[in-house]
């Protein structure tokens, strides 16, 4: 439970002690009730008058009245403080995951960092809302109700005794076999969500190649899996209840007839022995409260620790204690010196001893084969990932030792593949500032050649995005990507083969564009086409990770056999002459 309950706040703790106050007052109560019962019994065994009667009738009402309205208000109690916990997980959650790197995104999968957001924070919510008032209720109940019934016979007490010991061995075994199986539901929710996301997101692919039987056998092996074990999870519960109303209807009829035979010998009256019937069944009914916990609070403690790993795992990447600014007179300047990187748990390197210096109103481009490291190293600048080795300088200060938001806001990148978000046109152009003016939207926009498709739609800019931008097309989703990063009007411009799906001609105008507006800024360039890249101030040609070509276009040409290939696959002789 102390896992569940770490995130509580001090407002949380008050409340959780007003449950706890009030569910002593509610206890209290339906003791009174008791007590006024077994009074009532012995009145009317006595022929005491009706008046009398009726009068402590009443009161019991009112101490039965009294412990609805106080079970009314702990429940609406328990309902807040359960959704505000469950909203504020969400939120400690959403803000922990967008601090991970790539590195800690891998470690947890996209579909169990889902699960841990939604089904685990809901199982806890159901602990806090049931658990407490049944942790707090039960032990309460089953303590006084004990004193209670200890003084007013030994021999029905010593059968309740009895009857609690064989519940409690019975739940003992089932949850030895049970608790092992809860981690497991968990597991297996994990990937039948990872299984579900794919295929949905690849569903064009798989009815592209009719692969949709062999997507629903693998849907069926992990759902199989999650069926099976709730299944034999479900079952083991499902023997509790049983068992424990036999046991409690069995210590009834044993405590009627034992009563008897204490009533006949004068050591029991029949007041007490219907107050005893009473407390016993209360004292059974906080044991079967015990097993309705002891059956919530595996499974939300595995969900606990599930949440908390992810809140407790410290990012790989985090700003150092004392952060530099960088000097003004060195904007727009990214510097590699001797850099290599490797991913976790490679061995190899993705890239390695990479060197470039690029200045302020540079354009730099990056070409190579597929697999050579181009998208790897721009990674580097704005420190999505750290160097294995060697130092990443921006405006002359190594990105380790600035603040994050302050060097990507220096940034403006356009990943390889266009993301945009739910919303409208306007707001993806936005979402790098959302304080920026609509002229500046509309020249972003112009510049990126994205005006021309944005006007013929009947809302323009106010026009629907769905998810991922699948409502548009690749170009349209580069182009707004494209001016997204224009209208930041950044020092630094990033753009990771970004103009893949655009044809020949919007690609030129965007370029001729993207010159007049980025004249004061650098400029790196990841490609493919030789076209796009022959007029910048420097190239880097990668093979294998390695650095193999630096220079100009005309140098390449001479003294990089890499890129000499490369160009020639693309382009005549005639053509890389112009």
């Amino acid at each position: 439970m102390a896992s569940i309950l770490k995130h509580f706040t001090k407002k949380d703790w008050v409340w959780t002690g007003v449950v706890f106050i009030l569910t002593i007052l509610e206890v209290v109560t339906n003791l009174m009730t008791i007590e006024y019962m077994e009074k009532i019994v012995g009145l009317v065994l006595s022929g005491t008058s009706i008046n009398v009667i009726l009068i402590n009738g009443a009161i019991m009402l009112s101490f039965t009245l009294v412990s609805v309205t106080i079970g009314i208000v702990i429940s609406f109690i328990l309902v807040r403080l359960a959704t505000n916990y469950a909203k504020r997980l969400r939120e400690i959650l959403f803000a922990k995951v967008n601090q991970f790197t790539m590195e800690e995104i891998n470690k947890f999968s996209t579909a169990s960092l889902i699960t841990r957001c939604t089904n685990d924070i809901q199982s806890l919510q159901i602990a806090v809302t049931n658990g407490l008032r049944m942790i707090f209720f039960a032990p309460i109940m089953a303590v006084t109700s004990i004193i209670m019934i200890i003084d007013k016979s030994h021999e029905l007490t010593l059968t309740t005794a009895i009857s609690i010991f064989i519940l409690a061995i019975i739940i003992i075994i089932i949850f030895a076999i049970v608790i092992p199986k809860f981690k497991k539901i968990q597991q297996y929710t994990d990937s039948l969500n990872s299984v579900s996301r794919e295929n949905l997101k690849g569903l064009r692919v798989v009815r592209a190649y009719n692969a949709e039987q062999y997507q629903e056998d693998k849907f069926e092996q992990e759902n199989l899996k999650l069926s099976k074990t709730n299944r034999f999870v479900t079952r083991m519960m499902a023997v509790l209840m049983p068992t424990c109303n036999t046991i409690m209807n069995g210590l009834g009829l044993v405590i009627l007839w034992l009563g008897a035979y204490l009533i006949n010998d004068n050591k029991l009256t029949l007041p007490q022995m219907t107050a005893f019937q009473l407390y016993a069944n209360m004292v059974l009914t906080a044991f079967m409260m015990m097993t309705m916990i002891i059956i919530m609070l595996p499974r939300a403690s595995v969900s606990a620790k599930r949440i908390n790993e992810v809140i407790e795992t410290i990012p790989n990447i985090v700003d150092s204690d004392e952060t530099i600014t960088p000097d003004s007179s060195c904007r727009g300047m990214v510097k590699f010196e001797h850099v290599s990187f490797k991913y976790p748990n490679s061995k190899n390197y993705a890239i390695y001893d990479i060197n470039f210096t690029l200045n302020k109103g540079e354009t730099l481009a990056i070409i190579g084969a597929t697999g050579s490291g181009k998208s790897t190293l721009v990674n580097l600048i704005p420190r999505f990932y750290d160097v294995t080795e060697g130092k990443v300088l921006v405006d002359d200060v190594d990105v380790r030792s600035q603040n994050q938001k302050e060097l990507r806001n220096r940034l403006g990148i356009v990943p390889q593949k266009a993301t945009l978000f739910s919303g409208s046109i306007k707001t993806n152009i936005k979402f790098s500032n959302q304080d920026m003016t609509d002229e500046n939207m509309y020249l972003a926009s112009d510049i990126a050649q994205a005006s021309e498709f944005i006007n013929e739609k009947p809302d323009t800019y106010e026009s629907h995005v769905s998810q991922g931008g699948k409502n548009l097309s690749g170009g349209q989703k580069q182009r707004l990507s494209i001016a997204r990063a224009i209208a930041k009007h950044p020092e630094i411009y990033i753009f990771d083969d970004s103009f893949s799906a655009l044809d020949y001609a919007t690609d030129k105008k965007l370029r001729t564009a993207l010159k007049e507006v980025t004249s004061d800024s650098s400029v790196i360039i990841v490609v493919q086409r030789i076209g796009t890249i022959m007029n910048a101030d420097k190239i880097i040609v990668l093979d294998k990770g390695k650095m193999v070509g630096y220079g100009t276009h005309e140098e390449l040409l001479k003294n990089c056999e890499v890129y000499k290939e490369i160009a020639l696959s693309q382009l005549s002789k005639e053509e890389l002459e112009v």
